[in-house]
């Protein structure tokens, strides 16, 4: 019999997809009114369980407590009726309905009764007042608010529901930091009137600033669940990957040559005004600032992939502009979007497609007819020198963990012979493991004579992995700073304009 201190209880958990197990015996233990992480490498088994608790996914055994009552969940119906509410990093929001249709969208009339329109918006605003968000307009459309707004009006949809399990996944990977303080908020006054919520999270700073106790698991297994103030940083990655890190950012020896692009006074729409700067051969070049600082938007310029209104872009020694991508990619720069998903890579299209569909002419003969052997060739050793794990280069990238489809990304930009890459959040929304080898990736290129652009919002990886940093304000350079000057104090100096 389960231990009534804890409102939800797996126990034994075990699940497999053919030959592989997902989930080995997994035993998950959460106390009604904590805030609960859940964390792992891409792969450990975490959202594998969090649907079989949510109903998506039916187990193979093991037992499944909600409030010390053992429980059937069979579909996403069964769990939504035991007060389990998952709330994804893709909204499950009807953009064109109001916010208050949005809430009660399975509620909207009372017993088959026509709406009652007025009744439908206090009680929304009611519920909004109850969050702290009673400022939210219940009549406006969905799709009229900002991100986090969206998010608050999905915890209120969940919440009357009754829902007294929140499962959170990835819930701050779309919001600035900012709207991210509002959401801790929201979730530690939940949490104090006895909601469970489970927080699952690559972002481990959030994790320690935010939670109760951490689950970890790795390889389908449950490896541990620790008191947040029993551990550090450290000893949580070193759990998580299996093994010790001495440190997030790989060494490097940098031996930084000549400059190879140098941007004069650029400007573009609104958001980019007079940003110059140079990247040099060997070098990790940081770009950095506060959301809306113009970071994408001055590189996405400089790429062709929105207008240059103004300014120079001095490749090589000649002066160049891009009007569309495709010229930028045929002189030697590529870009890695921020949204992998949406611009990336193509999902649903195998890995073998996504990595050569930039450079099928190197494999055609003179008939047009591709060298399977030859691009075969090719391909395979672009996986293996980037570490891409996958069972099969005909597998879709859709099939990948969000480490692995960043690397297929990254694969097209090099077999597009590129030697100058912009990599825009390069590590967003993957695992420490994969973090890791993305940046000895990065190390590696440079090395090898490739300039890198990296924009990020992470302090810690601008501080650890550029030679130089670009900081960004109001669409303009408000500073560059040198290695030695690449401090936390001095970047968040620059970013907020303080002298």
């Amino acid at each position: 019999m389960a231990e009534m201190q804890y409102h939800v209880e797996l126990v034994n958990i075990c699940k497999s997809f053919g030959g592989v197990r997902a989930c080995r015996n997994v035993n998950f233990r959460v106390k009604a009114g904590e805030i609960h992480a859940l964390v792992g490498e891409n792969g450990a088994g975490k959202s594998t369980l969090m649907k079989i608790l949510s109903g998506a996914y039916a187990k193979d055994s093991g037992d499944i407590y909600i409030g010390g009552q053992k429980v059937n969940i069979n579909s996403p119906k069964d769990g939504l009726s035991l007060g389990i509410s998952v709330i994804y990093q893709e909204f499950a929001l009807v953009g064109s309905l109001t916010v208050a249709e949005n809430i009660f969208i399975d509620q909207l009339s009372e017993k088959g009764r026509l709406i009652n329109w007025r009744r439908l918006r206090e009680r929304a605003s009611s519920a909004l007042e109850s969050l702290g968000f009673g400022s939210i307009p219940v009549d406006k459309a969905v799709s009229e608010l900002s991100v986090a707004h969206r998010q608050v009006v999905e915890i209120c949809k969940a919440l009357a529901r009754d829902a007294s399990v929140l499962i959170l996944d990835e819930p701050t990977s779309v919001l600035a930091s900012g709207e991210a303080g509002q959401l801790f908020r929201l979730l530690r006054s939940l949490r104090d009137k006895g909601v469970t919520i489970i927080y699952i999270s690559h972002r481990l700073e959030e994790i320690f600033k935010l939670c109760d106790r951490i689950t970890v698991m790795k390889d389908g297994c449950h490896v541990g669940t620790y008191k947040t103030a029993e551990l550090d940083e450290k000893e949580l990655v070193s759990l998580m990957i299996g093994r010790t890190l001495e440190s997030y950012f790989p060494a490097r020896k940098p031996k930084i040559g000549e400059t190879v692009m140098k941007l004069e006074n650029i400007s573009s729409g609104k958001t980019v005004k007079n940003v110059s700067f140079e990247v040099r051969r060997g070098e990790v070049l940081g770009i950095t600032g506060l959301v809306g600082a113009g970071r994408t938007e001055a590189m996405r310029a400089v790429f062709g992939a929105d207008p240059l209104d103004g300014g120079r872009v001095i490749l090589n020694g000649r002066q160049v502009r891009f009007k569309t991508p495709e010229r930028a990619v045929k002189h030697g720069i590529g870009m890695l979007p921020e949204d992998r998903k949406a611009h990336g890579v193509l999902l649903e299209m195998p890995i073998r497609t996504n990595i050569t569909l930039t450079r099928l002419k190197s494999f055609t003969g003179p008939l047009k007819i591709i060298n399977r052997k030859k691009e075969t060739r090719y391909i395979e050793d672009l996986v293996k020198r980037l570490s891409i794990k996958a069972a099969s280069i005909e597998d879709n990238v859709s099939s990948l963990s969000g480490g692995n489809q960043q690397k297929v990304a990254i694969a097209k930009l090099l077999a597009s012979d590129c030697r100058i890459l912009i990599l825009d959040e390069p590590t967003r929304g993957v695992d420490v493991g994969a973090k890791i080898e993305i940046y000895n990736i990065i190390n590696d290129l440079v090395a090898n004579g490739f300039a890198v652009i990296l924009i990020s919002s992470e302090m810690a990886e601008i501080i650890g992995m550029c030679d130089r940093a670009v900081v960004m304000k109001d669409g303009s350079v408000a500073g560059i700073l040198d290695k030695n000057e690449l401090t936390e104090e001095n970047l968040i100096k620059y970013s907020m304009g303080v002298n």
